[in-house]
């Protein structure tokens, strides 16, 4: 202890240390206690990863949706120049027609540049979207391998409290569910 901080310890801290010292039953779920704790703490954090990635994910496809959807508009008013010159070619005739005509071709062409662009931001937004869903997938076994886990730790905790052996092995049995949840999110299942 530094000379500048101290630490009041509550009564439960006092007597858990004192179980655990002297009791065999005790230190062992303390240590078991502290090993969930380790494993929750790093479920918490995949947890978090995972949520983050969705959401960078959803926002990329926002992102591309957004830049389609502009590519498109370009495309529709370049589809209603080429209509309004294709009626002014219909219209006249000679020199003015040949014009009209041109600006028709120029339109078309720039319509089947701009097509395939529209598609590829669509695409990348469903491959976004779709890592997105993935990604919150994985984030929902992460997160229901943390809540196992805690109640796995609360119930540890009665345990020592209670003594009740079969609350030591249903603990135990929620810490393993836990982790093979969290298997699954590793293996993305």
């Amino acid at each position: 202890m530094s000379e500048d901080h101290f630490h009041v310890h509550g009564p439960h801290e006092h007597e858990a240390e004192h179980q655990a010292q002297h009791d065999p039953f005790a230190g062992r779920i303390a240590v078991m206690t502290a090993i969930f704790a380790t494993i929750g703490a790093l479920f918490g954090y995949m947890a978090g990863h995972t949520q983050n990635e969705a959401l960078l994910f959803k926002n990329e496809a926002a992102i591309r949706r957004t830049e389609a959807s502009d590519q498109w508009n370009f495309y529709q008013a370049k589809s209603a120049k080429q209509n309004l010159a294709e009626l002014g070619a219909t219209l006249t005739t000679g020199e003015q027609q040949a014009r009209y005509q041109k600006e028709v071709d120029r339109y078309k062409q720039e319509k089947e540049e701009i097509m395939p662009k529209a598609k590829k931001l669509e695409d990348q937004s469903s491959e976004a979207e779709q890592k997105s869903e993935a990604s919150m997938h994985v984030h929902h076994r992460w997160a229901q391998a943390m809540t196992l886990i805690q109640i796995a730790i609360a119930l540890a905790a009665i345990t020592i409290l209670t003594r009740n052996r079969r609350l030591q092995y249903v603990s135990y049995a929620g810490a393993a569910i836990s982790i093979a949840l969290g298997a699954l999110a590793v293996a993305h299942i």
